[in-house]
């Protein structure tokens, strides 16, 4: 198991809330634990499951906002 916190910032929108919301979103399909913050989410899951649900959140906030930024801390000591 492994635990990524995850921030997701749109650039160039006045809807930063829906693309935030929407890529998070993605992740009830995903199949890991995640917990919402008012600054980033935490998703638990294995290697592959965290960076799967990285690469989806990151490409529905790219679908729904143009540009995005996402930044990532990944760890394999932190539950």
């Amino acid at each position: 198991m492994i635990t990524a916190e995850v921030a997701v910032y749109p650039l160039k929108t006045n809807h930063a809330t829906n693309v935030i919301d929407d890529s998070i979103n993605v992740l009830k399909n995903q199949n890991v634990d995640y917990c919402v913050g008012s600054m980033n989410t935490t998703i638990t899951g294995s290697q592959d499951q965290i960076f799967s649900s990285l690469k989806q959140m990151f490409n529905e906030a790219e679908r729904s906002g143009g540009e995005v930024s996402m930044v990532v801390t990944i760890s394999n000591a932190c539950e």
